[in-house]
């Protein structure tokens, strides 16, 4: 934010008792790619993904979670933290399908927010989890629950769109 000279710049932070990502275990590649709106958090241990998970801030642990569970499953899965659409509209073809390759379609974001606009990252194969009533308040625990942001609500989905994709091939 301090090195930005053009255009605006926010700094949204949470007030939710969030778990610390844990370096040794995630973040496949450098945590650099924040500058460019979008990195990878996790990765399968070999090969390429068969799913992608994309989520921003609190969701992001959530989609770890989800990562751990699906690999314990055999499903190879990558996590992006997508913080900027802006940023990373910006940057070349090339960094974008680095982060987001074309060939793999099931794809899901998990956003504590409207699904708006993540149909372009997610494609007409891909999937939501998203917030599309108003809020409520109450601790953010019990909110997310509520509203169906858990790990199982993350991994049904990934699962239900590579099912589908299974059934479409």
């Amino acid at each position: 934010a301090l090195g930005r000279s053009e255009g605006p710049v926010a700094l949204a932070l949470t007030r939710q008792k969030l778990p610390a990502l844990d370096r040794g275990e995630f973040f496949s590649t450098s945590t650099g790619g924040l500058s460019r709106g979008a990195y990878v958090v996790a990765d399968p241990a070999e090969g390429e993904p068969d799913l992608i998970i994309i989520a921003t801030g609190s969701e992001v642990h959530l989609a770890t979670e989800a990562h751990r569970e699906l690999t314990d499953r055999g499903i190879k899965t990558r996590v992006v933290s997508m913080p900027s659409w802006e940023l990373f509209e910006a940057q070349d073809e090339s960094y974008r399908s680095e982060i987001l390759p074309p060939g793999i379609k099931a794809r899901v974001s998990v956003e504590a927010g409207s699904a708006q606009g993540w149909h372009r990252y997610v494609g007409g194969e891909g999937g939501t989890l998203s917030m599309e009533s108003f809020g409520a308040s109450a601790p953010a625990g019990l909110l997310f629950e509520k509203f169906g942001f858990t790990v199982d609500k993350i991994v049904s989905k990934g699962m239900a769109l590579l099912k589908r994709q299974g059934e479409a091939t």
